[in-house]
């Protein structure tokens, strides 16, 4: 428990930083790595294979050894075409690679080859939704092809490194800086994310770092045009993650320009996200372009698009944004319903296999996103994973439609299915003793024997007291053992009160 004195302390660091946020403007634009999934590297035939022995993915040209020259792969550039006409973005005919010099041990070239004057995608948009059906447009200034570098491992005190990543697809994306809060990069990313994963350029899978990125963070009093310094938080690799280390480097920054110490604390570097702590931690200083002495990559020409090869990349699937429309205009269902399963391909794909074994689409989205998801969630399962198909469900909800099962019902015979391998709707709803019961004259037999029972309440409920009719249906129902039919209840037990 806190003493008095630390919970005041906590207090005024409250009240601190509610005031510093309302007095200065955060500044936000993302640099998103993108691992494009071709068979083979952008500059080699070595396979890109995630889980290979170490550096058995290799070749002299992914090692850098003396005569190797690069050849570029034309999957790589077709992936990165897609994607800028997905986001409205120019896509040049021609684009140049570079080499941009710097030296790690997991870069065995001491360069990295890159695109930095022409890039393949030149400037487009992406529109990011709120909870309150309100949106914003954020810029993409540009996307660039590159190779990958390796991966350092450290065990100890020794340092060791796995080149099987060097040379794979890169597809860098760069925002403009038009994020103002952790909320709105993190719905860009997450846009992002559906948006790659939709075009099947890439698997984006973050544990694995296939989708990472790096943020520019800086802040300025509010009502000043000119940008305060930025500072990069390098290779982050989970939405939670970029949401806590902006909030804390904004934290940061803000302490340091009220205690009068912003210029000697806050400098344009690269920084790390220390997770165990919860903290951002100076890495380097952060280099200029000069810095990196950018030149035409000698060894590869310039990269000439045909024309063909540009119409073949706007053909592009149903995207989210697109999708969502569809979903609200054609199939009725409401838009933040919409967003929540389109925002996933995978979720999206389980939706309308649902619809396709004939269940209707309000009645889905429920048994989909609630009842479905509420359970994967609680087992830690995704859609992906589910236990349940989406013809499975499907099925039950059509059970529920044409009055075979009550809702009720169908609630045992999902949880039995997450339970069991058995997916027989019509055999489970038979062993169960759930057929829903609309003969008249079973439910009748029911309600008559309620009302006897319980004299006193028809009574009272003749007299006025109309909130028992309630108590009529709970018995009838309990009675029924949940299997006599909602609808024919009500109907029934009002004929019979005279109501």
């Amino acid at each position: 428990m806190l003493a008095k004195k630390q919970v005041h302390q906590v207090l005024l660091r409250s009240d601190f930083l509610a005031k510093g946020y309302l007095m200065f403007e955060t500044v936000i634009g993302l640099e998103v790595h993108v691992q494009l999934n071709t068979k083979t590297k952008i500059f080699c035939s070595c396979p890109t294979s995630f889980a290979a022995q170490q550096n058995s993915n290799t070749c002299p040209t992914c090692l850098a050894l003396p005569g190797a020259l690069p050849v570029l792969n034309l999957e790589a550039v077709k992936k990165a075409m897609s994607f800028g006409y997905a986001v409205g973005a120019v896509v040049n005919k021609r684009s140049i690679f570079n080499r941009k010099s710097y030296f790690y041990p997991d870069s065995p070239m001491a360069y990295q080859i890159t695109q930095f004057d022409i890039p393949i995608v030149g400037e487009g948009e992406l529109h990011i939704d709120f909870e309150d059906n309100s949106s914003k447009t954020i810029g993409i200034t540009r996307a660039h092809l590159e190779a990958d570098a390796g991966k350092n491992m450290h065990e100890g005190s020794i340092s060791k490194v796995d080149l099987n990543r060097a040379g794979t697809p890169l597809l860098e994306i760069v925002s403009d800086p038009d994020m103002r809060s952790s909320e709105e990069a993190v719905l860009y990313l997450k846009k992002l994310h559906s948006i790659v994963r939709y075009l099947d350029i890439s698997d984006a899978n973050m544990q694995e770092g296939s989708f990472r990125c790096d943020v520019n963070v800086s802040i300025r009093p509010k009502g000043q045009e000119e940008f305060g310094t930025r500072v990069e938080i390098k290779n982050i690799n989970s939405f939670r993650f970029v949401k806590a280390s902006i909030e804390h480097e904004v934290q940061r920054q803000i302490e340091a320009y009220e205690d009068g110490i912003y210029v000697q604390e806050v400098h344009q570097e690269t920084r790390l996200w220390d997770v165990a702590k919860g903290v951002t931690k100076s890495m380097r200083g952060k280099e200029d372009s000069a810095d990196y002495r950018y030149f035409p990559d000698p060894d590869l020409r310039p990269t000439i698009v045909t024309d063909a090869m540009m119409e073949e990349a706007k053909i592009i699937p149903e995207l989210p944004d697109e999708k969502v429309k569809r979903y609200v205009e054609v199939l009725g269902i409401k838009r933040v319903d919409a967003l929540v399963i389109c925002a996933d391909k995978d979720m999206a794909h389980y939706f309308e296999t649902m619809l396709e074994s004939g269940a209707k689409a309000k009645s889905s989205v429920t048994w989909l996103t609630s009842e479905l998801l509420g359970r994967l969630n609680k087992l830690s399962l995704t859609i992906q994973n589910s236990p349940v198909d989406a013809k499975t469900l499907g099925n039950l909800i059509s059970k529920i439609e044409d009055d075979t099962i009550s809702g009720k019902g169908a609630k045992e015979v999902l949880d039995f299915i997450m339970e069991n391998e058995d997916h027989n709707i019509d055999a489970i709803i038979e062993t169960l003793g759930l057929v829903q019961v609309s003969d008249d004259g079973a439910i009748l037999v029911i309600i008559d024997e309620i009302l006897a029972n319980h004299q006193d309440k028809v009574a009272q409920y003749k007299g006025g007291k109309e909130k028992l009719f309630g108590f009529f249906v709970g018995q009838t129902m309990k009675a029924s053992r949940g299997t006599a039919n909602p609808g024919k209840v009500n109907e029934l037990l009002k004929q019979r009160l005279g109501a």
